[in-house]
């Protein structure tokens, strides 16, 4: 059990459903609202279509519901000049929900700074693979030569983009994928892309912190509850 201060998170018993209460609210300044519970596909889709996401795959499974929450708007990427240039020069091949299970590995392992390890084992990876064989989970991928050298990952209810995880092998790329994710989504009518946490990288490409009762209003506006799942394909 995992204690916070005084307060302790709401534990997630075996045979509970659903799982997460209607109403669950953050009781520390990371976000956390729950500990425990299985990581499977149901599960998971409620999780998000409450706002609440798993930050590890190891038991027992943290869930966050951070507040603010960091939300982009897909017609509010910031392109900057030097990603223009890039745009321009048409160097790299993007495609849509291809080489899922790569992405999410290159995810897990690429070296980061000031981070050591990584939230994503292979319970992570075999679950989210699930989600994108339901075409629930989606990638974008960046090739160089048909080498991917970049991309991202996530899932899709209604009209939002929950991202999970970016990689770069190559500078640029993971904001290239962004690029091109959020160019297809305003296309498709979405209302936002979930950031999960403030972060000064992704708010420098356009990304704005919300207080988490306007983001899950915003999430129950979307139409989660009415999800068509599809392959995406990206021209």
């Amino acid at each position: 059990m995992y204690i916070l201060g005084t307060m302790t998170p709401f534990i997630i018993t075996s045979t509970q459903h659903p799982v997460f209460p209607d109403h669950l609210a953050p009781i520390d300044y990371s976000g956390l609202v729950a500990i425990g519970g299985k990581l499977t596909v149901p599960v998971l889709i409620e999780a998000y279509s409450k706002g609440i996401f798993p930050w590890s795959g190891e038991d027992p499974i943290p869930w966050y519901s951070p507040d603010p929450r960091l939300i982009l708007l897909p017609d509010m990427f910031h392109v900057s000049k030097r990603l223009r240039r890039i745009i321009a020069g048409k160097k790299y091949e993007v495609k849509f929900d291809m080489d899922f299970r790569e992405i999410v590995y290159k995810c897990a392992t690429i070296k980061r700074k000031h981070q050591n390890g990584t939230w994503i084992n292979e319970r992570i990876i075999d679950t989210y693979e699930e989600l994108f064989e339901k075409k629930i989970g989606h990638c974008v991928g960046i090739y160089e030569e048909s080498r991917l050298c970049g991309g991202l990952y996530g899932l899709s209810l209604g009209k939002c983009f929950f991202g999970e995880s970016m990689f770069s092998e190559t500078p640029n790329t993971s904001k290239l994928a962004l690029y091109h994710l959020s160019c297809f989504l305003k296309g498709q009518n979405f209302t936002f892309i979930d950031c999960q946490q403030v972060t000064p990288h992704l708010m420098n490409l356009g990304a704005i912190p919300v207080p988490r009762l306007i983001f899950l209003r915003l999430l129950k506006e979307s139409g989660i509850h009415h999800n068509v799942p599809s392959r995406w394909e990206y021209p």
